[in-house]
């Protein structure tokens, strides 16, 4: 099954009001719910990022970029992801007091709905930066930034009561948090940076005892377990965490659940990858939402796998998450084009009974605005 980004018309507005108000979780919710499905905290980012770019920036010249954008990065790119499926989000992050900063949470908080009544403005702290060019399918950062002041960090405290959380284990570190939000009933879901350190050694990701589900991608699951392959370093994972989800890059993403005894695994869908940024981010906030929908584990990956191909074909982090708008009208799309294997279709056939009926004549592919500090669409 494929689908290609291809030529579109120029953007247009699509901000929350604009959105299907789908809610994944409608037939579970009770009135004894935590109040946030998910929680996550991290640094925030001002992203800016070029694309149209034909090759790589070439020292001692100048490149034009034909198109750019701006938007809140970093832990943004995840959160803005899982608000976009419909989950009732709560960041906890610094923001600093500059311009930047102040696009940033209102973008956040205005722009996708979500709650940062436990993120702090810290006076005199400027807001980290990323500079993103999109060139070839592939992209190069740069970025630049300063810790914030240690009490600032201590005074975002513990976790709110939440359904779940998404943590980014670090290699030798603890993040207090984590346990306190696991004794709570949180459910914690992990994914893991590059170990810079070069051990990879899973006693050396002591959080990770605390993860209902750990989300590495192949070659980090690789390195972490010693396995020839991912799919049995998914297996060996298990000894260490309830649920471990292995993406394979283009071949799609391979899951063993220990407590269930089930394995899944779903092909990639074949896309035109416009800009990978923040792919991984997606496919966790797909995978967080059908787990809390409890949907099977096959349909959690085919899930997580369509959101990031998705989000591919836009470009930036938070800029390109997908909402379901978009899901429907990729299912519509996918639908509508002849000789599409169908065995490929039934996998996403469960897309069905979730999509809102009125979202059957939208436009493919839709396209996103492209926000500008200064500058806002009516």
């Amino acid at each position: 099954m494929s689908a290609s980004n291809g030529k579109g018309p120029a953007p247009v507005t699509a901000g929350p009001e604009c959105q299907a108000q789908v809610d994944p979780l409608a037939q579970l919710r009770t009135p004894d719910d935590p109040p946030w499905d998910v929680y996550l905290t991290g640094p925030v980012f001002l992203d800016i990022i070029f694309t149209g770019l034909d090759s790589a920036p070439v020292r001692g010249t100048e490149s034009w970029a034909r198109g750019m954008g701006s938007s809140p990065g970093g832990v943004a790119n995840m959160a803005t992801a899982l608000a976009r499926l419909g989950l009732r989000t709560s960041l906890a992050a610094a923001f600093g007091d500059d311009h930047y900063g102040e696009y940033c949470w209102d973008a956040l908080e205005q722009g996708e709905g979500i709650d940062l009544s436990t993120s702090r403005k810290v006076p005199g702290w400027h807001s980290s930066v990323t500079v993103s060019m999109a060139y070839e399918g592939e992209r190069t950062m740069v970025s630049h930034g300063h810790e914030p002041p240690p009490e600032t960090l201590f005074s975002l405290g513990g976790a709110p009561r939440a359904r779940a959380a998404v943590a980014s284990l670090t290699p030798g570190g603890r993040a207090p948090w984590i346990a306190q939000a696991a004794h709570h009933g949180t459910r914690i879901f992990a994914d893991v940076g590059w170990d810079e350190t070069g051990a990879w050694d899973l006693a050396g990701l002591p959080d990770l005892e605390h993860c209902e589900a750990f989300l590495p991608n192949a070659e980090e699951a690789m390195r972490y377990t010693g396995a020839a392959s991912a799919r049995a370093a998914a297996h060996a994972l298990t000894e260490h965490v309830p649920l471990a989800v292995v993406t394979l890059g283009a071949e799609g993403a391979y899951a063993v659940d220990r407590r269930t005894g089930e394995t899944a695994e779903v092909p990639a869908i074949a896309v035109e990858a416009l800009d990978p940024t923040g792919a991984g981010d997606v496919f966790v906030a797909g995978f967080v939402t059908g787990t809390l929908a409890d949907w099977p584990l096959a349909d959690r990956l085919a899930f997580a796998g369509l959101t990031a191909a998705l989000s591919v074909q836009e470009f930036g982090g938070s800029l390109s998450a997908p909402g379901w708008a978009e899901i429907a009208a990729w299912w519509r799309r996918v639908q509508s084009v002849e000789g599409q294997d169908p065995a490929a279709l039934r996998r996403y056939a469960f897309l069905e009974r979730l999509i809102p009926q009125g979202e059957a004549a939208r436009p493919w592919p839709r396209r996103r605005a492209v926000p500008t500090i200064g500058f806002r669409s009516a």
